[in-house]
């Protein structure tokens, strides 16, 4: 261990101590203070902030797309990979004050495979069950990292379920060419078979305190934890009416479709669902084609006054972004995970 510091976070005035070994994001967590975040990877942009007082910081490897030299230059930062040398002020450009004081303690497990089974041609749905601790809690929509077998590596991935007590957790995930876990997954991953996981990390969570529409897009194994947000509104019966815009290559792509129909029956406010093909092939389709977020402005006038939770690839991501934004949804109320899909860091969240 090294050095201890302390940083300071304005304007919510939130205080934690962090040691030299930490990133300033894992110390937060490790403390329940949940800042925004999103791959944890310096890929995303999720919690760059900006270092109002101190300079001894230094970062892990990261994109440059997430942080441009300009921007660090300027004072900016990305907490999931910087590490404090001195006691620091920074300054959250993302956070939210319901969720950030609601953090739940990281918990370091031991898993059992249950089910390991095809979805689609690239998706498989994998659940497992909690053998130790005792209890691993989260909201729904957060997400858990796994240890990759026989590596130090790990790999993120959303629950799909809601909070139970058979300490069971459910994931969608999807199989990459040569992906580190996504690979071992297809080809090797047996039920009974063990796997060492930490949760929860993330903050696609459901903000119980607005009574606005809800506006879900995602793509590709970005359906999980908008399953899992769905099906928690449903067990609630959470009155805010929701509409799920969902993109997918060909028809052999889209899953769920029945569950998403049985939820929306039982939303008091019910739910739309919108599912578009970007490339739609002999089978029979009399649904909507083209990219989800052309889908979305062509089915939409406005959305003002409504939140938004965006998941897929950073592409969808940002463009579902400029997209909401242009049709009156602030900026605030956009909740987004960015899924990184290349071989080498394939799976997200």
């Amino acid at each position: 261990m090294g050095d201890k510091h302390v940083v300071r976070f304005e304007p919510v005035g939130i205080e934690i101590e962090v040691d030299e070994d930490q990133t300033i994001l894992r110390a937060a967590a490790e403390q329940g203070v949940q800042l925004m975040h999103g791959c944890k990877e310096g890929q995303c942009a999720a919690c760059k902030s900006f270092v109002l007082e101190g300079e001894d910081i230094e970062l892990d490897s990261y994109s440059t797309f997430a942080l441009p030299d300009y921007e660090k230059e300027e004072g900016s930062t990305l907490l999931c990979r910087a590490h404090a040398y001195e006691d620091l002020t920074i300054e959250l450009l993302n956070y939210d004050e319901e969720i950030i004081r609601s953090g739940l303690p990281l918990r370091r497990g031991t898993v059992e495979v249950l089910v390991n089974e095809e979805v689609t041609h690239d998706l498989r749905r994998l659940v497992v069950k909690l053998l130790e601790p005792e209890e691993i809690k989260f909201f729904p929509g957060q997400y858990m990292d796994f240890t990759v077998p026989g590596t130090e590596e790990t790999r993120s991935f959303s629950m799909a379920n809601t909070p139970n007590r058979d300490g069971e957790f459910e994931f969608v995930i999807k199989i990459y060419p040569g992906g580190l876990f996504s690979e071992f997954m297809a080809e090797k991953l047996q039920v009974g078979d063990q796997l060492e996981v930490e949760a929860p990390f993330g903050t696609f969570t459901l903000r119980e305190n607005r009574t606005s529409d809800i506006v879900f897009v995602g793509g590709g194994a970005g359906m999980a934890p908008v399953l899992g947000l769905l099906r928690s509104m449903a067990e609630r019966s959470v009155e805010r009416r929701a509409r799920f815009y969902y993109g997918a290559r060909t028809a052999k792509d889209l899953c769920f479709a029945e569950e998403i129909a049985e939820l929306g029956g039982r939303l008091p406010s019910g739910l739309t669902y919108v599912p578009a093909l970007s490339e739609p092939d002999d089978a029979p389709w009399e649904g909507k084609t083209g990219l989800i977020t052309d889908v979305l402005q062509e089915s939409e006038s406005t959305l003002e006054g409504a939140d938004a939770y965006v998941c897929g690839p950073p592409p969808m991501v940002d463009a579902a972004i400029a997209t909401l934004t242009a049709l009156g949804v602030r900026e605030e109320n956009i909740f987004y995970d960015k899924f990184t899909t290349t071989g080498e860091q394939e799976d997200g969240q």
